[in-house]
């Protein structure tokens, strides 16, 4: 009898990024870089994708990140298993296996020290690896093998070594050593530590997906740590696997018996094509039955239920051409009330010389059981097309598993006639390929500066309806929070809702660096008004009265406002002082003549319109000429050159929605250069001129819009003063008192 699938058991909201991102060299890890967020534009698609909102400083402040890391050093983290059973997860990372818990991983962190031997090591470097990234003993393999004990796998600066860590039975015990010796790793976890290893435990069995020589050229789907005879594929044989790159494994049922549940295994690989010159990436899938243990006669010890079809993400031209996601990146299984409609996410990218982009698609079991159960393929020899078989299929059908719903009666593998065993050997390539649902990405990310590495989903029910809310690592160390909308085409497009810098933010990501641990729900990020917080159209998120909370589906209160569709505030925000949110406190900015000057301009969401309008004295409000001395950025209004004429009062209006809000109101006032070198005159004092002059014939020689100028400084200069006098007075005053304790 199987176990639950592996993507049933333990919380699956864990990704990988790359190293921490930042664009401040000096920050160290664990630090975020103030900036702005990337312009991420489809370029097939006329889609919103610019981010919501930035995360920033506030984030350890507002108490929604932890963050843990051995050293300052890169250890390679891996978020490996999640038990949600004793609220672990375990991570591994170079030369240690971590114990953390998943509700905090900063406390209560349990480690192994687990090195590589000297002689190992030493015999690593003088072939040639790399001393830092290769010759240690990188963690890579960590499952559950039974209540107590875990079994993991490392390169052992590479060769492989596997061992039993004894857990305790209970998370209070605080138990975790190893306790077993070292046994080889071979057949169960990978050589070169940059190379993936991917498993799954089933009754005490491992199957691993790995390359299995110390050159890297023998890859295989391996089972392992058995009572039984080891099985794995085809040796050297290019139709079973071609130079694959394996990205995940998990065991997903077929039908009520659970003798008909198959291991899934996701990979990349080279195949040539038909001329048999150029190797193109394609993104295969391929499964085994786990209770495969190889033929009588032929594939002895082999894999006789292997099958593998390709997975398409493409995005259709307006010719008719497909542009192709060939590399497949990250998976994520997505459970639903029934195991045929479970969903099958990938990340994929593209890095050929006239296209480099990333996306996101979703694909149904259904579908891929339909490729499955469909036509073969077949090639007379290397040169020719690829058809669908025509010949006959023999019985019991290639991929079926024994003992199973279809075939009862045959209880081993080694019960498959010949044909069965033979036609697997020679056709274990589907000819259909698997398309996603509507043949098309859910999130499409070209000419961008980065590229999606990493998925995790998760299945919201909001106000209005049910969302998945995508969780995507990038290379650049962050990770998107991305929401599928539903459009009046009847076409799907994204909302980028916010981008987390990684290192300084419950969503569990690794690193290079280090583990962090994000709340999903960041509802503050989104500020304090009902228009932010309804234009955000955050699943998580809800407009309570008082400010922007978590939205709870089986709460009662009238007053929870959100509308993830349409985000419209005018029809959600009502009597929650509009008026004035749209109003914007006006402030007062100096600007020089002939010198550059910025006027800031920020809205909550860069996907507002911002559009400049100035007001000058006895005239009305005109919209600001944009041109070479006079640019608009993302960040506000650059004005090189500053005349006279560009005096008056700027209003900086966004327009998300059709709701249109004052985002800042900037009063300029230009001061000449005349002026300001007198005012800044570091060799005498700046009054040293004019102290025998009436204050009235100083301000004479200057304009009126300069005097009001002047007159404006000074009382605002002497303001500052007061004010700082009163703080350096109230900190002299508490220095000359002693606090005494509570109970003296």
């Amino acid at each position: 009898m199987l176990g639950p699938p592996a993507w049933r058991s333990g919380l699956r909201h864990c990704i990988r990024v790359a190293s921490c991102y930042t664009r401040d060299p000096s920050s160290r890890p664990g630090s975020v870089a103030a900036g702005r967020a990337w312009e991420t534009h489809g370029a097939e698609h006329n889609w919103p994708s610019v981010v919501r909102v930035r995360g920033g400083f506030d984030l350890q402040a507002s108490q929604t990140v932890e963050y843990y890391s051995l050293s300052d050093k890169a250890m390679d983290y891996r978020i490996l298993l999640m038990d949600e059973d004793q609220d672990r997860m375990y991570v591994g990372c170079k030369d240690h296996v971590l114990s953390m818990d998943i509700n905090n991983i900063t406390h209560g962190t349990l480690k192994v020290f687990w090195p590589a031997s000297v002689s190992k090591i030493e015999e690593c470097q003088m072939a040639g690896k790399d001393p830092t990234h290769g010759c240690g003993n990188f963690i890579r393999v960590v499952q559950p093998f039974n209540r107590t004990h875990l079994f993991i796998c490392g390169s052992g600066a590479y060769s492989p070594v596997c061992a039993f860590i004894n857990r305790g039975r209970r998370p209070e015990e605080q138990v975790f050593h190893i306790d077993s010796r070292a046994e080889s790793g071979k057949g169960r976890c990978s050589f070169n530590p940059r190379v993936n290893t991917v498993s799954v435990m089933l009754n005490q069995e491992l199957f691993s997906g790995m390359y299995i020589d110390f050159m890297g050229t023998d890859a295989a789907i391996f089972r392992s740590l058995t009572r039984r005879n080891a099985v794995r594929t085809d040796q050297h044989n290019s139709k079973w696997l071609s130079e694959p790159i394996f990205i995940d494994a998990q065991l997903i049922p077929d039908g009520s018996d659970p003798n008909d549940a198959k291991l899934y295994f996701f990979f990349r690989e080279r195949l040539t094509d038909n001329s048999g010159n150029t190797k193109n990436i394609h993104t295969m899938v391929a499964r085994v039955c786990p209770n495969d243990i190889g033929g009588q006669r032929s594939l002895v010890n082999k894999w006789t239920t292997f099958l593998k079809a390709r997975m398409v993400c493409s995005v259709l031209e307006e010719d008719g051409t497909e542009t192709h996601f060939d590399e497949l990146e990250s998976v994520f299984l997505l459970e639903t009330d029934h195991p045929k409609s479970l969903l099958v996410f990938g990340v994929f990218t593209s890095t050929s010389s006239v296209f480099k982009g990333s996306a996101v698609c979703v694909y149904n079991m259904a579908d891929i059981l339909t490729v499955f159960n469909g036509p073969f393929a077949h090639r007379d020899g290397p040169n020719f097309q690829w058809v669908a078989y025509q010949g006959r299929i023999p019985y019991p059908r290639p991929g079926t598993c024994p003992g199973g719903a279809f075939t009862p009666h045959i209880q081993s593998t080694k019960e498959f006639p010949d044909d069965v065993v033979t036609f697997v050997r020679n056709h274990p390539v589907m000819f259909n390929p698997i398309y996603p649902v509507g043949r098309r990405p859910l999130v499409v990310r070209t000419q961008a500066d980065y590229k999606y590495t990493s998925i995790a989903v998760d299945q919201v029910t909001a106000a209005d309806g049910h969302y998945q809310v995508l969780f995507l690592g990038t290379d650049k160390g962050t990770v998107q929070k991305v929401i599928a909308l539903p459009t009046n085409r009847s076409l799907d497009h994204d909302l980028i809702l916010e981008e987390l810098e990684v290192f300084k933010q419950q969503l569990y990501v690794s690193s290079e660096h280090g583990v962090s641990q994000v709340s999903l729900h960041r509802c503050h990020a989104y500020g304090s008004a009902c228009a932010d917080c309804c234009l955000a159209r955050d699943p998580y998120c809800a407009w309570d009265g008082l400010s922007c909370s978590r939205f709870y589906p089986t709460g009662k209160r009238r007053s929870r406002r959100q509308d993830i569709i349409h985000g419209n505030p005018l029809t959600q925000c009502r009597g929650f002082n509009l008026k004035a949110y749209r109003n914007a406190v006006e402030m007062t900015q100096y600007g020089v003549k002939n010198n550059t000057t910025f006027l800031e301009c920020l809205p909550k969401s860069p996907q507002a319109s911002v559009r400049w309008l100035i007001h000058r004295d006895n005239d009305r409000r005109k919209e600001v000429k944009l041109g070479d001395r006079v640019v608009a950025t993302d960040h506000g209004l650059l004005i090189r050159s500053v005349q006279l004429s560009d005096q008056g009062l700027y209003y900086c209006l966004a327009t998300e929605n059709t709701f249109k809000r004052t985002v800042a109101k900037l009063r300029l006032r230009v001061l000449s250069e005349a002026m300001v070198s007198v005012l800044t005159d570091k060799q005498q004092s700046p009054w040293a001129w004019a102290s025998t002059l009436h204050p009235k014939a100083l301000l004479s020689a200057f304009s009126p819009a300069e005097s009001l100028a002047i007159q404006q400084y000074c009382k605002e200069r002497k303001q500052l003063q007061s004010l700082q006098g009163a703080r350096q007075k109230k900190g002299r005053n508490r220095r000359n008192h002693l606090e005494l304790p509570d109970d003296v």
